[in-house]
């Protein structure tokens, strides 16, 4: 049987409500009667009931987490920095799919709020600000993280997608390659569009630009990479350098390279985005722009915290991306 606060009153010689208050860490309660009680429960193995703590604060100590989807190895480091940020405030997530569908996405926000979650954190959303008119239906407090539909959301904690495009092409520009491609994310991405923008915008302060034939549509999937590259190998290669809108669609241009016989990164420098774990362990080991995962979801689970305690001086927050240098990127060669 389990160890109930009745059973540590009994060995403690006090009144029940007097333990409920020591463990609760009531003021009305000495130092000492609280030290002795909180020994007495940890000896006896009492363990509190969340569901009865759930009555009295009128909060589960859960967060529900949306993403777009768990095979995403970019979402892993987000949802292992929300979780361990959790876990040491004594909070737990539910962990839920979207799929990348906006009425699903409602749909999922909507269950975890009748299973009475304290936040909802959501990943790429497909709302975004179209949460604002949602916020008083869902009653709780929800953070967003690299919203994908644009538009301002009062809390989110986000990438400056156009730094991180702008890193892209400076490097580039930097070996000396001129004529770059662009592979698109999926339609949805936002981000897509901005890292684009601030490609163009390294690009432009050197009078140069990305041809409207060279942004290439994509879905953020090595499949993706596969059908642009193919296109660009049809059209007899005629690029130096490709930046991927992530590092999935870079698998994929690397591998269709690979089986065209083509040479990396002599014949074509290959640059992707969000830094995930297997770009390290490619041939030759991709060049990224890195995204700052596990702090997103840090610093999304942090903000979720304080909006929980009813904090006002919260603001969104912008995470700068970096340049990771490997192999996949190179000198142009000159012809003589």
């Amino acid at each position: 049987m389990p160890v109930t606060i009745k059973d540590i009153a009994r060995a403690a010689g006090v009144s029940h409500s007097t333990v409920s208050r020591a463990l609760a860490d009531s003021p009305l309660i000495s130092s000492e009667t609280k030290a002795r009680i909180r020994r007495l429960a940890d000896e006896m193995g009492y363990t509190p009931s969340a569901i009865g703590r759930g009555l009295v604060t009128r909060r589960t100590a859960t967060i529900g987490l949306v993403v777009t989807t768990i095979a995403d190895p970019f979402v892993a480091e987000i949802v292992q920095g929300i979780e361990d940020t959790a876990l040491s405030q004594h909070y737990n997530t539910i962990l839920c799919n979207s799929n990348a569908e906006p009425e699903r996405e409602l749909k999922t926000v909507r269950a975890l709020r009748e299973k009475r979650v304290d936040a909802i954190i959501v990943t790429s959303s497909r709302l975004g600000s179209l949460y604002m008119a949602h916020l008083r239906e869902v009653g709780v407090p929800i953070v967003l993280i690299n919203n994908q539909r644009g538009g301002d959301y009062t809390h989110s904690v986000l990438i400056d997608e156009r730094c991180g495009g702008e890193l892209a092409g400076s490097y580039l520009l930097s070996l000396g390659h001129e004529r770059i491609a662009y592979i698109a994310g999926p339609i949805w991405a936002h981000a897509s569009g901005l890292r684009l923008a601030g490609l163009r915008q390294a690009l432009q302060a050197r009078g140069l630009n990305v041809a409207a034939d060279l942004v290439l549509p994509g879905n953020g999937r090595p499949e993706g990479g596969v059908e642009a590259a193919e296109e660009l190998l049809r059209r007899g290669l005629p690029v130096t350098a490709v930046f991927c809108y992530n590092d999935m669609t870079a698998v994929g241009v690397l591998a269709a390279l690979h089986r065209a016989g083509r040479r990396l990164p002599e014949d074509l420098s290959v640059i992707g985005y969000d830094d995930v774990a297997i770009g390290a362990h490619l041939y030759p080991p991709l060049t990224t722009i890195a995204q700052p995962k596990y702090t997103l979801g840090q610093r999304a689970m942090e903000m979720a915290l304080a909006l929980i305690r009813g904090e006002r001086d919260v603001h969104d927050v912008v995470l700068m991306p970096a340049l990771v240098e490997r192999g996949s990127c190179a000198r142009v060669r000159r012809e003589t």
